[in-house]
């Protein structure tokens, strides 16, 4: 499973209330996201997995986030999920995550950690937390890291900062609370995931033609 999306921003909806969730997520494919993930953390998650996935499986890349064990790996799969994020970088969940054919994407934040999450088949890598490290330090882990190998900024990226990840070498971001906050308003995912989007597609704008 490659990963190729057009905004390569993951949505997190960390805290979402299953009754909440098709709402939200219609408000992010709308504005150019396709990738969601909901964290084992929230509320009846595999509720809010099973509806998303049911509703709008054919129409991206969704999954959970925060998954920690084997066996949550297998529910996930048993959901129909398809995306697996995981906080750290643990072998038996990223291994399980690829056998069940799951696009993995892999916490870590540093290089002893990346590559014991690239060795167990994670295909995607995120900093995390991204802002205690900053822009540099991506920047210096990226120079012993395949340039294939998609990496991504989470914790700390706003509309405002995120072409500074982009810019360090980042691949997109994964976007938690300055996206969705658990019990916000419709409006405000859909003014948030607008915002996100713009910047995204300012920088591409600015890229020579030869780095688009």
């Amino acid at each position: 499973m490659n990963w190729q999306i057009d905004i390569p921003l993951i949505a997190i909806l960390r805290g979402i209330q299953p009754e909440e969730t098709l709402e939200h997520v219609a408000i992010l494919l709308e504005n150019g996201f396709t990738a969601v993930e909901i964290p084992t953390n929230s509320p009846r998650w595999q509720e809010s997995i099973t509806s998303m996935v049911t509703q709008f499986g054919d129409r991206g890349l969704f999954g959970a986030g925060t998954v920690l064990h084997p066996q949550q790996v297998d529910t996930l799969a048993a959901l129909g999920g398809r995306l697996l994020v995981t906080p750290n970088a643990n072998p038996a969940v990223i291994r399980r995550g690829v056998e069940q054919g799951m696009m993995v994407c892999a916490g870590c934040a540093t290089a002893t950690e990346a590559f014991i999450a690239l060795e167990a088949g994670a295909q995607i890598l995120k900093i995390f937390p991204s802002a205690s490290f900053g822009p540099d330090y991506i920047k210096a882990l990226k120079a012993v890291l395949s340039p294939e190998i998609p990496v991504l900024a989470v914790g700390g990226v706003t509309p405002e900062n995120l072409g500074s990840w982009l810019q360090a070498g980042c691949a997109g971001a994964g976007l938690g609370g300055d996206l969705y906050r658990a019990g916000q308003m419709v409006t405000r995912t859909r003014s948030r995931a607008h915002d996100f989007v713009k910047a995204y597609q300012h920088f591409r704008a600015q890229l020579p033609e030869d780095r688009k």
